[in-house]
């Protein structure tokens, strides 16, 4: 009986130990033909579901960026219109009727008349991105003859800012003869300005803010212009402060900077005129004294759209 139970302790033994060495076998030994088969089919179904992901999300990207080169630009490049664009009629309103409250928020909106030039306005887009500033572009159709302006003008719409025409000759003998408004020649120059635009900027490229050359306010029989800028869905504005870098005897960067200042005395809402043109390097100068003044006394900086 002995002899018996010790044969089957033995054997249970020794089947123990099999079962344990074909475990081993075939779970346990990294160099097993068929845990190398179940690893490989593994990571074959984990490569699979990353490159189906991948083209997923490169799929979504083209269509993305599909849609987006298919819709117009109106002003501004879509994400800069959104974080700064302001409705450039409300503006408008406010500056009309002289009502430059804005509920306690106070903005301002960095506008530069006659460029682009080759020389002022490239120093000034960067001096804008050193500060992360945006800012409002009124172009003159024929700055862009000159070489090199093209590129200037792309950059700035590629780096967020907004522009709007400035018509094509700045001919105000021709645009107000007699300082009256000839809305055919206005019409006329400020369509030979979108079609320069369009050249350059391609065919999606429309912006609906108009600068007029001397400001709006300061000619005769201006409604028939209004009459056709809202048919077309635009608008005109002018501004309520300045540098004065157009104004009188030349000033210097300080002198400039000082009558940025005192114009924007008290306002909520400032719209600031300056030049980027051809001989405006104390514009360029001033720059950094404007934008750190309005940063310090609480303004937000935003673009007209």
């Amino acid at each position: 009986m002995r002899k018996k139970k010790k044969k089957t302790t033995l054997m249970i033994a020794f089947i123990s130990v099999a079962i344990v060495s074909l475990f081993s076998m075939f779970f346990g030994n990294t160099q097993n033909p068929l845990k190398s088969i179940l690893q490989k089919k593994v990571s074959t179904i984990k490569e699979e579901k990353f490159e189906k992901e991948k083209q997923i999300e490169e799929k979504k990207q083209i269509e993305e960026e599909q849609e987006e080169k298919s819709e117009p630009i109106v002003g501004a490049i879509k994400d800069s219109s959104t974080k700064y664009g302001y409705d450039s009629r409300k503006i408008s309103e406010k500056l009309n009727s002289y009502d430059y409250s804005n509920n306690g928020e106070k903005i301002v909106f960095l506008t530069f008349n006659d460029g682009p030039s080759t020389t002022n306005t490239p120093a000034i887009l960067d001096i804008l991105n050193k500060h992360q500033v945006k800012a409002t572009f009124f172009i003159q159709g024929k700055s862009l003859e000159i070489d090199g302006a093209g590129k200037i003008l792309k950059r700035t719409l590629d780096e967020g800012h907004s522009i709007g025409y400035h018509t094509y000759s700045h001919d105000t003998s021709s645009l107000y003869p007699d300082g009256n408004l000839d809305i055919k020649s206005f019409t006329y120059d400020l369509k030979s300005t979108e079609k320069v635009f369009k050249k350059i900027l391609g065919d999606k490229f429309f912006s609906n803010i108009l600068r007029c050359p001397g400001g709006s306010i300061n000619w005769n029989n201006m409604d028939p212009l209004k009459k056709y800028l809202n048919e077309n869905n635009m608008i005109s504005v002018d501004w309520n402060s300045l540098n004065a870098d157009d104004q009188g005897k030349r000033k210097n960067n300080e002198e400039l900077f000082q009558y940025a200042k005192q114009t924007s005395a008290g306002k909520e809402i400032v719209v600031l005129l300056m030049h980027d043109g051809y001989g405006k390097e104390e514009t360029v100068k001033s720059l950094d004294k404007i934008i750190n003044y309005y940063k310090d006394n609480g303004y937000k900086f935003k673009i007209l759209i």
